[in-house]
Formats: structure tokens, sequence, C-alpha cells
């Protein structure tokens, strides 16, 4: 069984890569991290390809909006670009894959709507192809809401998508929207291109269920991998299909490089990940 790669979202040191991207990625490097998610990237590719060129990186991955003319972020919403200048943009910074990181749960709420998304990934999916690229679609909470013909909302998409939309899966957002985990992984399958890689303690409620307050989004209790709830090793050891483990945290429990240390540490040390 092949290993997945170990990466890194870009968001979870947000403040840090905004302030100082060359140092930032350095520090990436200097953790033995090879790869990144890249995230905020559509205004500047070019400026951030010349960072990760200079520290040795490479952005396999990336988040930006496809599906959505807004995108919610736990600090308020902000206005998207148009998919073309989206995916121009992950072509120059060295993308293959462009996952759409949030659809309003409201989207979520209906069969209707939920099988829009779909038709909508199938469209961006033919428009990424065009650039050399593919799509993805990462989670939140939100798609685990309603159940349609007994399955989840997200895997009604998945089973409603072409084989080239990928699914990344945020094992703890997951588990937030009452999954089993590692069952929720096998039944992916090979659909399943990433995890993000994050452990701590779930909201007492669903944070994007109606009527629920998404303030409780800005301050998550999450910890270090093997410190909080959330099943990882089981969840990573349910498929062989995988091949980005991407750490993430929304928040970092401490000093952000040593939280990401930490998880890397965390990937290799239980052999779930090269």
């Amino acid at each position: 069984m092949s290993l997945p790669t170990s990466s890194v979202q870009l968001y979870t040191l947000v403040d840090e890569f905004r302030a100082d991207p060359a140092r930032s990625l350095d520090r990436l490097a200097a953790i033995g991290l090879r790869h990144v998610e890249a995230f905020d990237f559509v205004s500047r590719p070019a400026e951030i390809r010349a960072a990760l060129d200079a520290s040795g990186l490479t952005a396999p991955t990336g988040h930006a909006p496809l599906l959505s003319t807004e995108l919610w972020t736990p600090h308020g919403s902000i206005p998207t670009p148009e998919p073309e200048a989206v995916l121009a943009a992950a072509a120059t910074l060295g993308l293959s894959t462009v996952i759409d990181p949030f659809v309003e749960p409201a989207r979520w709420a209906t069969v209707d709507g939920v099988a829009e998304i779909a038709d909508r990934l199938n469209a961006v999916a033919d428009l990424a192809a065009g650039y050399g690229l593919t799509v993805g679609y990462h989670n939140h909470a939100q798609e685990f809401l309603i159940d349609i013909d007994g399955a989840s909302a997200l895997e009604y998409v998945v089973a409603h998508t072409d084989e080239r939309v990928a699914v990344e899966l945020d094992l703890f957002w997951a588990l937030t929207g009452g999954q089993d985990v590692p069952a929720l992984v096998q039944r992916l399958g090979s659909r399943l291109l990433a995890v993000h890689v994050k452990d701590g303690f779930v909201p007492a409620e669903n944070p994007f269920a109606p009527d629920v307050d998404r303030a409780v989004t800005r301050h998550l209790d999450q910890r270090r991998p093997g410190e909080g709830e959330v099943p990882l090793v089981e969840a990573m050891r349910a498929t062989d299909a995988v091949r980005w483990a991407v750490i993430e945290y929304d928040q970092s429990p401490g000093d952000v490089f040593d939280d990401i240390a930490a998880s890397h540490a965390f990937l290799l040390e239980n052999g779930l990940a090269a």
C-alpha cells in the first residue's frame, strides 16, 4: 500500500504567510515538508510561485472558490473571482487540483440544492480540463445535515459527479457532522484524493446547522493529532486511495510552526504519510 504524501494547508499559518511568505515557507521546508496546499492565491500566483520555488516547495493542490459568488470565512464573507480567473491563477502556480473549500449550508439543505452543486462541479471539471487541471470539493459539516436516498448529501454529490471530481475529506469536520469517519473514508474509496489531518473536540452542535451561531468556528477546541477525539489513525488506514495528507488547523492551539511540526511527526511516526 502506498502512503499519502504530507502537505500543509497555508490557511493554518495565514497571518504568518501574509506577513512574510518567504520566511514562512522556509520554516515549513525546515520542518521537512516538501508540499503545501495553496490558499488565497488568485490575486498573486506568480509571487507565490516564486516564493515556493525559492523554498524548494510545490503546491499540488489549492483552495479557491469555484461554485459561489461569495466565500464565507470565520471572519466574514468575501467576493470571489470568476472560475476562469481561479483556474488561470492555479495553472500559473503549478497546481494540479483546485479544491472548492466551502459552499453555503443553505445550498446543502434541499435535494435540488445538492443536485445543483453536483451539476456545477461537473461543469467546472469540464472547464478546468481546458487548463490542464482537475477539481475537487472540501467539506465542512453542512454536507451531512440531510440524507438523500439513505446517504449523506456529500455522498450524493460524489455519486452524481464525474470521476474527475475529487474529494478532500476534512476528518474533523466530518466528525462534527456526526459521521463514522473511518466508514465514510472507506465508502468514498477511490474518489478520495486528500484528507485534512485535524484533531480536537467537536462543538456540541453542528455550527452550520440552521439557527446555530457560526461564531463557534472562531473558538474551536483543536488539538495536535492524537490529543483529541478524531479517529485519525483508523480513518487514514481505511483506504489506500489518499494521495495527500494535508495538515491543517483552523485555530492552532500553540505556536503554529511547532503545531505543524507535531502533526508532521504524528503522520510519520504512525506510518500514515511519507
